[in-house]
């Protein structure tokens, strides 16, 4: 059932939702949270597809938050809502509503939003794209117990994970943290088997993925040892190698489905390590609403304490080469590079 609103307000859209449950018989005790999500008129399509299938583990209310920029200055200078209610099988097994705001209202969508959540429910805010700099303290963010980014579908992701790090704030996560968690748990399970001591570590995957960055800090983190970082063609996160007192341990995924396990004095072992759809992302984090102490402790690290802990396992080749006069044109740039930074600015 589906129900279109022009021109509307809040109250309109809660007596649209009274009167549809009326109509197919639905009550709204079975919703166990609100998701909002944040995101353009692109991405509305497949985050509202990712929140549906997600729904059927989290019955919830979806409110759709899609900020329209108006053409003409008189069109931006009006303000008005647009509704689109869904309940019943357009809305899987929970509600959907999705706003589009125009004009001066798309600058306050905290106040079009509040009216619209479920009471004594748990609130979850997912920036699709375009989060802000401080979740926490966005005006959507601060109704939220918990909040969602993905730093994956930022320009810039390395320098997104890093602004990330600075402006923490408990309930905080990122999907790009939830994509490990499956190489987490393997790599956790696999140093289960074996007694020994790791010296080291390296990450591969594929360039500007954040979650490569993430799950090195976290080895780094929790293993207090130097992890080093390689880029592969991918997809995602293509290879893990750790260096310990019992030999080698990899995890080694060439084709982003089917992994392999190897340890040192036991057969190869085939693992199903497949990449998953944003769909079970958004579900894994629906299920827990408390502060995802893990996540902080690793995003904390900090890439440049990463990089300064690498050097330790450079290889002989590289140390050599630092000797030669040949990496001297190389230093240049690099003095040259806070001139840029600052002309940027």
């Amino acid at each position: 059932m589906k129900t279109d609103l022009t021109d509307t307000t809040s109250s309109k859209i809660n007596k649209a939702l009274v009167l549809g449950r009326r109509a197919i018989g639905t009550p709204a005790v079975g919703m166990v949270l609100t998701l909002v999500i944040v995101t353009d008129e692109e991405n509305a399509y497949d985050a509202l597809k990712a929140a549906n299938d997600a729904s059927r583990e989290h019955p919830s209310r979806t409110l759709v938050v899609i900020k329209r920029a108006s053409r003409s200055p008189r069109d931006r200078a009006k303000a008005r809502l647009d509704a689109e209610v869904r309940l019943g099988a357009d809305a899987s097994t929970g509600e959907t509503v999705v706003l589009r705001l125009y004009g001066e209202v798309a600058d306050h969508a905290q106040s079009v939003v509040l009216p619209l959540l479920l009471p004594d429910a748990p609130v979850v805010v997912w920036w699709a794209v375009n989060a802000p700099a401080d979740p926490a303290n966005d005006p959507l963010g601060s109704l939220a117990q918990r909040r969602v980014t993905d730093t994956y579908a930022a320009e810039q992701p390395i320098q997104e994970l890093t602004g990330r790090a600075d402006t923490y704030t408990p309930g905080d996560t990122d999907l790009a943290w939830t994509r490990i968690t499956p190489w987490r748990s393997m790599l956790a399970a696999a140093l289960d088997q074996v007694v020994c001591e790791v010296t080291s570590a390296e990450v591969e995957g594929e360039e500007f993925n954040p979650s490569v960055e993430l799950l090195a800090m976290w080895l780094a983190d929790r293993l207090k040892v130097p992890v080093r970082r390689s880029t592969s063609q991918g997809p995602g996160l293509t290879s893990v190698r750790m260096q310990s007192s019992s030999g080698p341990i990899i995890l080694d995924r060439p084709d982003g489905s089917l992994a392999t396990l190897s340890i040192q004095g036991q057969p190869d072992r085939a693992v199903a390590l497949k990449r998953r759809d944003t769909a079970e992302l958004i579900a894994e984090e629906l299920r827990r609403l408390d502060p995802d102490d893990t996540y902080a402790s690793a995003l904390r690290f900090g890439l440049d304490r990463l990089d300064e802990e690498a050097k330790v396992t450079a290889p002989k080749e590289q140390v050599t080469d630092a000797a030669d006069p040949a990496p001297e044109p190389a230093k240049a740039p690099a003095k040259k590079a806070p001139a840029k930074k600052a002309a940027a600015k």
